[in-house]
């Protein structure tokens, strides 16, 4: 219904049909004011033609989720490649690890349908689920390769916030929720 609980630069979104959408051409990264360690969220999503976002997992509330936080779950288009012509890493791919694990792909629906997801965080392990198919289950304390060779300096935070990571595309978000695990 609205931003309460939410924090960084809300004025790039806005609240639309239920949905959070993200406003076109604005970035940075939104984030629940509470902070997490081991959860569950469940969230659905739809993408534009290319779209590119991401959840920000155990980020700090500042700098590039991707790296200070644990980790960034990509959120992208599966066909980004056809969208844009740019070449991705298979760990730039929907439901990776970005930079550090590579998520299975194919199991997004098509471009304007909504798609669920499910993100399961214990400890350094991360689980994803993308419409009922398991696209990722990995353990980020074990990553020792990186794309780009660049280091990922937060991925071992035990705790951090919840957030939507814009890339400048309108993607939407709607019945999000978080469940801590003890």
């Amino acid at each position: 219904k609205d931003f309460d609980g939410w924090a960084g630069p809300l004025e790039n979104c806005k609240v639309q049909d239920g949905a959070i959408v993200w406003q076109q051409g604005s970035g940075g990264t939104i984030y629940t004011k509470a902070e997490y360690t081991n959860f569950v969220a469940r969230l659905e999503f739809k993408l534009p033609p290319g779209g590119n976002n991401g959840l920000a997992i155990r980020y700090p509330g500042s700098g590039d989720t991707a790296y200070v936080g644990m980790c960034e779950s990509q959120v992208l288009d599966d066909n980004y490649e056809k969208a844009t012509g740019d070449k991705i890493d298979p760990r730039q791919a929907h439901g990776s690890a970005y930079g550090m694990v590579a998520a299975a792909r194919g199991y997004q629906r098509p471009i304007g349908e909504w798609n669920y997801e499910e993100i399961t965080v214990v400890g350094p392990k991360i689980k994803v689920e993308l419409n009922g198919f398991l696209i990722l289950d990995c353990d980020l304390s074990k990553v020792t390769q990186f794309m780009d060779n660049k280091s990922h300096p937060g991925k071992d935070r035990t705790s951090g916030h919840f957030g939507l990571a814009g890339h400048d595309d309108p993607v939407m978000f709607r019945n999000l929720s978080i469940k801590e695990i003890e």
